[in-house]
């Protein structure tokens, strides 16, 4: 198989999607690689707030405007640990660069600037996230779990939960209720 490189993509679960982490789902792919992949699940808000969040870190939260900002299930591994999205990608503990300007980023540091009204202007936090073993995403891809397109930050970062697997599928041209859970064969 043809070595494919999916950072900064989407993933849209396809309608057949039985494993109900991903039913459903836009997951943006963080790290795609030979040794597999890494993404996150961008329209499955849990039932915590930022504020919520930050108090169970013991961490003060300046800007009422994100205090009621949702928390999401990023996918099914470490759902004890968070993970922060994020434009512009800056310079924290530890940042994974998805591309040039998103950061992905797990060091309380971030948090901690977030509190402060410092941090990065968009942001995106998750507990959990979703990771492939070398191969495994290819071979879903091949079995038709998924669609693939290229990541906006707008659908990320400024759509709303509920509308990005709708507005993912628009970049596609396809309804999403309209999509088949098989393919057609003549």
């Amino acid at each position: 198989m043809s070595s494919i490189n999916l950072t900064q993509h989407f993933l849209i679960a396809m309608p057949k999607m039985a494993d109900p982490y991903f039913a459903r789902t836009l997951t943006y792919i963080c790290e795609h690689n030979d040794q597999g992949a890494l993404g996150l699940v961008v329209n499955r808000p849990i039932d915590m707030t930022l504020q919520a969040l930050f108090e169970r870190l013991s961490l003060t939260l300046r800007d009422g405007e994100r205090a009621e900002a949702p928390v999401y299930f990023g996918g099914p591994v470490q759902t004890d640990r968070g993970f922060v999205l994020h434009a512009p990608a800056g310079n924290w503990q530890s940042t994974l660069k998805v591309g040039g300007h998103i950061g992905l980023t797990t060091s309380k540091d971030i948090l901690e600037a977030v509190g402060r009204g410092e941090g990065p202007h968009q942001i995106l936090v998750t507990l959990g996230y979703a990771g492939w073993s070398a191969g495994q995403l290819e071979h879903e891809l091949s079995q038709n779990a998924w669609l693939t397109v290229e990541a906006r930050d707008g659908i990320l970062f400024d759509t709303p939960a509920e509308e990005r697997l709708p507005a993912a599928m628009e970049l596609l041209g396809v309804d999403f209720a309209r999509l088949q859970d098989e393919a057609g064969h003549a």
